[in-house]
């Protein structure tokens, strides 16, 4: 399900904005600093302190991810059911150390990894491709507007 480039790009910014539905049926976004890609079909994020994020995946088990590369303006989105995987259980048990691995002593206030199981996932690419503007000339553009923000 998650290709090579969706998997890039997910690594690279694991910056992920995590959509879900509250109990009263209104969408919320929250983003999440701690994702991993764990195989083809599975994402999953260090839950830190997302208490609301957390109340709306126990009501509804489902969310949205968008991925997004500010770059070369690509993104991914991807949906599919959640599992909470509290801290003390087999499967965090299992997969904390990769979070270690990557984000170290952060990983240290990690109360649960919610893990992602895909429904689908689709690479997004902004309209200037559609006219022929290459992955270099974007980067180049982009590097230099955020390199005028911050210099």
């Amino acid at each position: 399900m998650l290709t090579a480039p969706m998997k890039e790009l997910i690594t690279t910014f694991p910056l992920g904005f995590v959509a879900t539905v509250t109990p009263e049926g209104t969408p919320a976004v929250s983003p999440k600093g701690t994702f991993l890609v764990m195989d083809d079909q599975t994402l999953a994020y260090g839950d830190i302190r997302s208490p609301g994020t957390r109340y709306n995946l126990q009501a509804n088990p489902v969310a949205e991810v968008n991925f997004v590369d500010p770059f070369k303006r690509k993104a991914v989105r991807a949906a599919g059911t959640v599992t909470i995987n509290r801290r003390g259980t087999d499967w965090y048990d299992a997969n904390i150390a990769r979070w270690f691995d990557i984000f170290g002593d952060l990983s240290k206030r990690i109360t649960a990894l919610v893990a992602i199981r895909l429904t689908s996932a689709t690479e997004i690419w902004t309209p200037p491709y559609d006219d022929g503007v290459t992955e270099g000339e974007m980067i180049a553009t982009y590097v230099a507007r955020f390199g005028a923000l911050y210099p």
